[in-house]
């Protein structure tokens, strides 16, 4: 027996979980040390400069560059609006008179004596960080944002995609087996998280997203509908910036594939809880599983350090697997041998492998690196 290089899927019904939420570029924390917030608290905020548009001055009026200084009605820092002339020109002894007019509205940043140009700044985009979990600010990223520290339920997936939300969860098949088809979805899940059996059709979500779900949990979808709901073929390499009315997370694979009947109870027993669910996913270096966390809003909840224990489960013969790099993403399988013998795959490296049987019985070989062991 060996263990796995790639540990599985987390599904705790009690952990200690930590967030970190993070600006992409500098701004201001809104928070502090050992504050309480909830999944709306704002944590840090910072201002996006807005694109710098170019007003050709000189050639509009005419004029040489060197003379676009003494026609100017502006100067650097003042505030303009769409449509204002911000410089004049005249000839012929006054006869003929011409302007220049700003093209956006925004703050005069730049007027070049080379160019003749005039730079205008748009005005700059807020961008904020919302805490995203219930939960105690940890640590200070000064300038970044935060690490929060939250206890409670975390369940991850296998993919998934669509951003952040945070709703109740909401049980709509009484069984992980079952497949959750556009005929269960009803009026009463709107603004909620919507909980799936073994697979969820694209009209399911086509319907979901009409009634303002915000989020589905299912255990698999063919890969063509879900290329069919998208409009396109998504892969599998980075996701979560999707514009879509809802996110999907995916917690077995890619086909119909029951859930894991102990993901499926834990869910069920959170029922009407508010949940944090994130469709992104990274499958690559510094791995990002889809996920969905119920956590503690009380901040006088008791915890005393209580964390559930996940076995530890061994790569053995016949131990249930799931694949997580192309061309079997997401398949199920099961360890067939496992040879001792490093091998040369691919890329030309020497690693080692296992070998896999998959669900039509056939045998494939592939990296250990490249499965996780399927417990629960």
């Amino acid at each position: 027996m060996a263990s796995a290089y790639t540990p599985g899927l987390t599904v705790a019904a009690r952990t200690t979980i930590v967030k970190t939420r993070r600006l992409p570029l500098k701004g201001d924390v809104l928070v502090e040390l050992g504050e309480w917030v909830t999944p709306e608290t704002l944590v840090a905020r910072a201002a996006l400069p807005g694109v710098l548009q170019t007003v050709k001055v000189a050639a509009s009026l005419g004029i040489d560059p060197s003379e676009v200084e003494a026609a100017l009605c502006i100067a650097i820092g003042d505030s303009v609006q769409r449509g204002q002339p911000i410089a004049k020109s005249s000839a012929l002894w006054g006869l003929i008179k011409s302007e220049s007019k700003a093209n956006a509205t925004g703050i005069v940043e730049l007027i070049s004596h080379v160019t003749g140009n005039v730079g205008i700044r748009l005005p700059s985009t807020p961008i904020t960080v919302s805490a995203y979990v219930p939960g105690e600010v940890s640590k200070i990223l000064p300038g970044e944002g935060v690490e929060l520290t939250a206890h409670g339920a975390l369940i991850q997936g296998i993919f998934g995609v669509g951003g952040e939300r945070v709703a109740p969860l909401a049980l709509a098949l009484s069984s992980p087996e079952n497949c959750l088809e556009a005929d269960d979805l009803r009026p009463a899940f709107a603004g909620k998280i919507v909980v799936g059996g073994s697979l969820v059709t694209a009209e399911a979500l086509r319907r979901a997203g009409e009634l303002g779900v915000l989020g589905i949990v299912a255990g698999g979808i063919v890969d063509t509908e879900l290329t069919d709901y998208l409009g396109y073929d998504i892969g599998v390499a980075i996701t979560g910036h999707e514009d879509l009315p809802l996110s999907l997370v995916l917690t077995e694979g890619f086909g119909e594939i029951a859930m894991a009947k102990r993901t499926f109870e834990l869910l069920a027993s959170l029922e009407g809880k508010r949940a944090s669910l994130c469709g992104a996913t990274q499958i690559r270096a510094g791995v990002i599983r889809p996920e969905i966390i119920v956590a503690d809003i009380d901040p006088l909840a008791p915890n005393n350090g209580e964390t559930e224990v996940i076995p530890d489960f061994l790569l053995d013969i016949g131990a249930p697997i799931r694949l997580i790099r192309e061309p079997y993403f997401g398949v199920l399988a099961t360890v067939h041998s496992l040879p001792p013998a490093l091998t040369v795959v691919g890329s030309g490296a020497r690693v080692r492998v296992l070998e896999a049987k998959l669900p039509d019985d056939s045998v494939v070989t592939v990296p250990r690196a490249n499965v996780e062991i399927v417990g629960g």
